[in-house]
């Protein structure tokens, strides 16, 4: 064997390891993605196609529950796009990393997801490897642990019947988590109460089918009026300690 191969070897070697924590959490919440999109109503190519072009597991569960309830794609496409929007900090965070990446480079920040991006920061690669060969591998392995589990849950909701009645929660626990995450770094009122009277509004004022469009307007102008409002009661705040 060459030296070529060994480290090629040693490379994808190196990135499963380091992308173990992923898969189990990837594949399991990938199965029960399948799982919810085939009893939609949803095709269960639904699940590994969005897999391979979304891959966003938070806006592909709220993809297919909004689809299966008749929503358009504008809102859609403007709710995704909003739900992802951190993604364009994470890409800031790791120009220094990928900025010797030339033909990986558009893959790279397409799979940059939390998770990937979580390892990215946060370990060391190898002694001996390219850093962005080991970027580039991490994250397709990453990429492959949510597909097979979108193509697996897909595939068993096709091929028997299965009640999933409450695996639907998973979107609820995962955006739980995702909460408990962002109150730990951001710990202010703040954006928390506008997003709570935001969302009461809409859902006085608006159809169920719109709410969560109307609910994420309403906040992020609640937080644009009330910025000066709030910066300057921080201030204070900060003062008075």
């Amino acid at each position: 064997m060459s030296r070529k191969d060994q480290l090629f070897k040693g490379l994808i070697k190196k990135a499963f390891f380091a992308s173990i924590p992923v898969m189990l959490a990837y594949v399991s919440i990938g199965i029960t993605f399948g799982l919810v999109v085939t009893a939609s109503g949803l095709p269960w190519w639904f699940a590994p196609l969005t897999a391979l072009t979304v891959y966003a597991g938070a806006s592909q569960f709220m993809g297919a529950g909004m689809l299966a309830s008749g929503a358009g794609i504008p809102e859609l496409a403007f709710l995704t796009f909003i739900m992802n929007a951190r993604h364009m900090f994470y890409g800031i965070s790791v120009l220094d990393k990928y900025s010797e990446a030339k033909k990986s480079k558009a893959y790279l920040v397409f799979s940059l997801t939390d998770e990937t991006f979580g390892l990215v920061t946060s370990m060391q690669v190898p002694e001996g490897q390219n850093p962005v060969h080991f970027y580039t591998v991490l994250s397709a392995l990453n990429q492959l642990w949510w597909f097979s589990g979108c193509f697996l849950g897909a595939i068993l909701g096709k091929a028997m019947p299965f009640n999933t009645e409450g695996l639907d929660f998973a979107m609820v626990a995962l955006f739980t988590v995702l909460l408990v995450e962002q109150i730990k770094q951001v710990k202010r009122p703040e954006p928390y109460l506008s997003a709570v009277a935001a969302s009461v509004l809409a859902w006085l004022l608006v159809k169920p089918e719109n709410f969560m469009l109307v609910a994420t307007i309403v906040s992020c102008i609640l937080l644009l009026v009330f910025k000066s409002f709030f910066k300057k009661t921080y201030a204070d705040r900060e003062k008075q300690e």
